[in-house]
């Protein structure tokens, strides 16, 4: 399992390709579509005082990346076996970063409504876990790599401090959607319309409730621009994902003149034309907010 450069889904079918791999003795998923590749370990140089997560760095094809261990991350014990350990290569959020796993198993194709939200009983704010998968007699939790690299440094998240700097802006009459699954970058994509003065934000954890939403709007017999202007979408959330949200809002009689920016860390040259067949009027990566910012001021009615 060299590449996943083959690996290609239609744009917004609500399916993903996850590889599952393992720590120890616990099964975990990555989208396909963050994987350059996966690669037997290669040598690593130690970097005195790096965060405890930073195993290293590595040299592939003349590139230097880091490399995060995620048995630590997870707290999880050595895998006993070195010789099925695996570095997978991977990029979001405009950088590449090698995950050192125990083991690489295989690839399954499913439907984002077959990812469940992890309970918050056993999850919470500070949880690397966004998705369980059921697979028949075992789990696949899915993980959140945005956050735990966030952790790591967090001068790659959003950061608001530059917002001020666009100017003044009196928008709270005009309201947004947004559909985000994770509560952090709920919270800061929050702060910073608020800062921009964009006060009037409705929080969806999934595209299937931002669109059932939409939809109870016409059902009221409600005209939908007077009462949403903009949908600000991610990509990965477990029900419905934001190619598929976007697809559902461009095809449909009544809501296709809806604005829809996808904000998501899987924003790349290679994967820009996704978002363009489901049509969605912009792009955005995070975690470019000030430009999220500056396309919102330039799509909102």
């Amino acid at each position: 399992m060299e590449s996943t450069n083959g690996i290609l889904l239609d744009s917004g079918t609500n399916e993903l390709e996850i590889i599952e791999f393992n720590i120890q003795n616990s099964s975990f998923g990555i989208n396909v579509i963050k994987v350059k590749e996966i690669l037997q370990p290669l040598p690593v140089t130690y970097i005195p005082h790096a965060h405890p997560f930073i195993k290293g760095i590595i040299q592939l094809r003349g590139e230097v990346l880091p490399v995060v261990d995620l048995q630590k991350v997870l707290q999880l014990g050595d895998s006993g076996n070195e010789s099925s350990e695996k570095y997978i290569v991977t990029e979001f959020n405009k950088q590449k970063v090698v995950f050192h796993v125990h083991n690489v198993t295989q690839i399954h194709r499913i439907s984002w409504d077959q990812i469940e939200k992890p309970s918050e009983m056993y999850s919470g704010d500070t949880a690397q876990i966004i998705g369980v998968i059921k697979r028949n007699e075992h789990m696949i939790l899915m993980l959140d790599f945005e956050r735990i690299i966030t952790e790591i440094n967090p001068e790659i998240g959003i950061n608001k401090s530059n917002i001020q700097k666009l100017g003044a802006r009196e928008r709270s009459s005009k309201k947004i959607l947004v559909a985000e699954d994770s509560a952090l970058l709920r919270k800061l994509i929050n702060d910073t319309l608020f800062e921009a003065g964009y006060e009037n934000v409705e929080f969806f954890e999934n595209g299937k409730d931002a669109f059932d939403y939409l939809e109870s709007i016409i059902a009221e017999g409600k005209n939908i621009t007077s009462e949403v202007q903009l949908v600000i979408t991610d990509i990965e959330m477990p029900q419905m994902d934001g190619h598929h949200l976007t697809k559902k809002i461009k095809e449909h009689e009544q809501l296709s003149q809806l604005p829809v920016l996808i904000f998501s860390s899987l924003i790349t040259d290679s994967l820009r034309h996704k978002g363009e067949i489901v049509g969605a009027n912009d792009q955005v990566s995070k975690p470019e907010i000030n430009e999220l910012i500056l396309k919102i001021d330039q799509h909102i009615i």
